[in-house]
């Protein structure tokens, strides 16, 4: 109709907000394999490292001296035989330069693809620290001597409000400090166990005469360290999508309803026992660091000026003392 006011679509034409954008990126606390197993730099792709066997340490063979008599006397064995060798990762993404240059803000094609890359390499650390140290098969330090399991280490499972699972840790950190000398001082807690715990009301009841006016009873890492007496608990809260490309997202949580007690050395160093460390071999990466290192690459052969972003790291998880470790397997329903 002549004379009357524009129509809302012929004032504004709809274009990308410069202020968000939305990706489902895990966020970097959400993996703990780099604080649960630490890191051990090496020049080598390979290498070996020293290990004193333990039963030596442990034996009072002291004896009362004579006059004019020789002292008692021993000695120990040392394994030169534990090796290690990394394996190397990549991954890449290829991006175009006509593409990089014609994307609309708030995209920066080159700091997505690096984020994209380097998640990539996260990920795939912690799905190997999980196979190698989450797990069943792999720790001798519990009072069984094996996986600690329902019937078999735990009575009931801790998402019943009548088990005892301070009872059931303590009882393994008396286990493991009889067969090493180590009280354990990292807890490890799959996310569903973790949430079991805190609304646990043994937990509760130890943390609820603490309350107050603006000082709840709230149960969270920090409480749960001080209630099971380690430095530190630690929970997994990765993500895997466990469905083929194309198919619809299914979200598996990596770590499980597991749980593993364990000591780890807080400064790794000559002498130091560990339960588990990761060697992270430095001669990757266009030497750019001991862990994950990203670059760009020129790949005209795809394209003109096409380059590529790709991360690299080569790491392996190795168990150092597999009696260092108790693992509650399933300890949630």
């Amino acid at each position: 109709m002549p004379g009357a006011a524009p129509y809302l679509s012929q004032v504004h034409v709809d274009r990308p907000l410069t202020n968000i954008s939305i990706a489902y990126i895990q966020d970097q606390t959400a993996f703990i394999a780099g604080r649960a197993a630490p890191y051990i730099p090496s020049d080598k792709k390979s290498d070996r490292y020293f290990k004193y066997t333990k039963d030596e340490w442990f034996r009072d063979d002291a004896q009362v001296r004579a006059p004019a008599s020789e002292s008692a006397g021993g000695g120990y064995d040392i394994d030169n035989t534990p090796s290690f060798s990394c394996i190397p990762y990549s991954y890449h993404f290829d991006l175009d330069e006509q593409i990089d240059g014609n994307a609309d803000l708030p995209l920066n094609m080159r700091r997505d693809a690096t984020k994209f890359v380097t998640r990539k390499l996260l990920l795939r650390q912690e799905v190997q620290w999980a196979t190698t140290f989450f797990t069943t098969g792999v720790w001798v330090g519990s009072s069984t001597g094996t996986d600690l399991t329902i019937g078999a280490g735990f009575a009931l499972t801790w998402d019943d409000p009548n088990s005892t699972p301070i009872e059931d840790v303590q009882a393994q950190q008396l286990a493991m400090l009889q067969l090493t000398g180590f009280e354990p001082n990292k807890f490890i807690l799959g996310f569903s166990v973790y949430q079991k715990l805190v609304r646990h009301p043994d937990v509760i009841d130890l943390i609820k005469y603490g309350a107050g006016p603006g000082n709840p009873a709230i149960a969270n890492e920090e409480a749960l360290a001080k209630i099971f007496n380690v430095e530190e608990v630690m929970i997994s809260k990765a993500v895997k999508n466990t469905a083929a490309a194309g198919a619809t997202f299914s979200g598996s949580m990596i770590a499980g309803k597991n749980a593993l007690l364990t000591y780890v050395a807080d400064e790794p160093g000559i002498m130091m026992p560990s339960s588990m460390y990761s060697f992270f071999w430095t001669g990757v990466s266009r030497g750019l660091g001991e862990t994950i290192g990203a670059y760009t690459i020129p790949m005209p052969w795809l394209g003109l000026n096409t380059v590529r972003i790709e991360a690299e790291i080569a790491f392996v998880h190795e168990v150092i003392g597999s009696d260092l470790g108790a693992f509650f397997s399933l300890v949630v329903a």
